[in-house]
C-alpha cells in the first residue's frame, strides 16, 4: 500500500512528521508520500511552492520510505485529489489511502470526482476531537456506501498546527531544521 497524505505544509510541523509514525504502527505501507497543493489552492496565506516543498524535504530525511511529491505544485491547473491519486497509483501499481483528518469528512462530498475518490481509494481517517467516526459515516448518506473504504486509526492527539506555528512563531511546533530554514529565508 501507498500512503498519501496531502495538505498545504505551510510550514510542516511536528505533527505532520508524527502522522506517519501515528500511521506505520497501525499500516504496513510500501511508500508514504507528502503531497503539497500548490499555490493555484486558495489559501490566503500559503507561501511559495518551493518553500514548502524545501521544507518537506527537510523533513523526511529521517523517514523511511517516505518522499514528497511535486505532482500537484507542477501542475497548471488543480484537478483535484482524485486525479492526484490516480496518477499515484499508476506510478507505483499499488493500492493508494489517502489520510484524512475526520474533521474533513463533513464536506468530503464536496470535493472535486467525490464519488469516485470515494468508490475508488481507501481513506486513513485520523482522529483528533474525539468524534464517533463510525456513526458518523453510517449516517451519512453520502460516506456509508463506501464505509469499507475507510480506514479508522486511534485518536492521534497532537494539537499542533501550520496555523498555531504562524501565529506563536514557537520553534517547537516545527522540526529544527524546518524552523532554521523558516529563519534563513526569512518565511512567515
Amino acid at each position: 500500500m501507498v500512503i498519501v497524505f496531502g495538505g498545504a505544509f505551510n510550514p510542516p510541523t511536528i505533527a505532520h512528521k508524527e502522522i506517519y509514525f501515528h500511521i506505520r504502527k497501525s499500516i504496513p505501507f510500501k511508500h508514504f508520500i507528502y503531497l503539497p497543493v500548490s499555490n493555484l489552492y486558495t489559501k490566503s496565506s500559503l507561501i511559495a511552492n518551493h518553500h514548502r516543498v524545501n521544507m518537506l524535504e527537510l523533513m523526511i530525511e529521517d523517514l523511511d520510505n517516505a518522499s514528497v511529491s511535486d505532482l500537484e505544485i507542477n501542475d497548471s491547473d488543480f484537478l483535484g485529489t482524485y486525479h492526484s491519486l490516480l496518477r499515484i497509483q499508476e506510478q507505483f501499481e499499488d493500492e493508494v489511502a489517502f489520510v484524512i483528518g475526520a474533521d474533513n469528512l463533513k464536506n468530503i462530498h464536496n470535493w472535486k470526482n467525490a464519488t469516485s475518490l470515494l468508490s475508488e481509494f481507501k481513506f486513513i481517517v485520523l482522529n483528533r476531537n474525539r468524534m464517533n467516526i463510525i456513526d458518523f459515516i453510517a449516517k451519512d448518506r453520502h460516506l456509508s456506501k463506501y464505509k469499507d473504504n475507510f480506514i479508522i486509526l486511534p485518536d492521534f492527539n497532537m494539537n499542533i498546527s501550520s496555523t498555531v506555528f504562524r501565529e506563536t512563531f514557537d520553534p517547537s511546533y516545527v522540526p529544527e531544521k524546518v524552523f532554521e530554514y523558516i529563519m534563513l529565508h526569512g518565511l512567515y
